[in-house]
């Protein structure tokens, strides 16, 4: 598979896996907005084909009125799949870069899947979004956003959380679409990060995506996160 395809079918199921609440398509670009939770993958504008420069001033101006009627800042996510002429004309413009994810992928058979935790996969959405937000030490009004996002997810999920005796320590969910296994919401507590809990939970979501039939699998992550990484 070529690069721009393979970056095609994980944006896919990407979107799959983390649904936004709404999607309004412009040309290829894609507006994704979801009132409930504040996630930038959840809240940006996706352009989806190289080729797609038509009318960039007009085209940004529809998507700035629409994020604004949502209150949500107008955020552009760009991907290979991104116009290089639309880059230029942010970098023109003076607009500003941040928050730099990659998306790295591995090959199932190539990761020891038998150590750590024995762990199968939580029922209750309610009590993983619960554990989500402790662990992360969220305002409690995340909940219907995050439990919106969650009942949403269509390809079959697992999710997971690993507990001590004072609470949730690790959490992730795991989504398999086909031979792809995506990790969201990957999640230590923050007193108890370095204790190889993520390894352990991530390894536990794996082996379920493996018996589910996923031969790979991929994660976004912030590139600046090293410990994620």
């Amino acid at each position: 598979m070529s690069g721009l395809a393979l970056v095609r079918r994980l944006e896919a199921v990407g979107f799959r896996a983390w649904a936004a609440a709404s999607v309004h398509c412009d040309g290829s670009w894609a507006a994704r907005l979801t009132a409930g939770h504040p996630s930038k993958r959840l809240n940006s504008v996706n352009p989806l084909d190289p080729s797609d420069y038509r009318d960039i001033d007009q085209r940004i101006a529809r998507s700035a009125r629409r994020f604004a009627a949502y209150g949500r800042p107008l955020v552009f996510r760009l991907s290979p799949l991104a116009p290089l002429q639309l880059n230029a004309h942010f970098d023109a413009d003076g607009w500003r870069r941040f928050d730099e994810t990659s998306v790295m992928i591995a090959h199932l058979k190539d990761i020891d899947l038998d150590s750590g935790f024995d762990q199968i996969p939580l029922q209750d959405v309610g009590r993983y979004v619960d554990a989500s937000i402790s662990i992360r030490d969220e305002n409690p009004e995340r909940k219907a956003g995050l439990t919106e996002v969650v009942e949403s997810i269509r390809p079959p999920n697992g999710m997971f959380v690993l507990e001590d005796q004072t609470g949730p320590v690790a959490s992730a969910l795991c989504v398999h679409d086909n031979d792809l296994a995506g990790l969201f919401d990957v999640a230590v507590r923050p007193d108890q990060q370095g204790k190889g809990y993520a390894r352990s939970i991530v390894r536990a979501a794996l082996r379920w995506a493996s018996a589910q039939g996923a031969q790979r699998a991929w994660l976004q992550v912030m590139t600046a996160n090293k410990s994620a990484v």
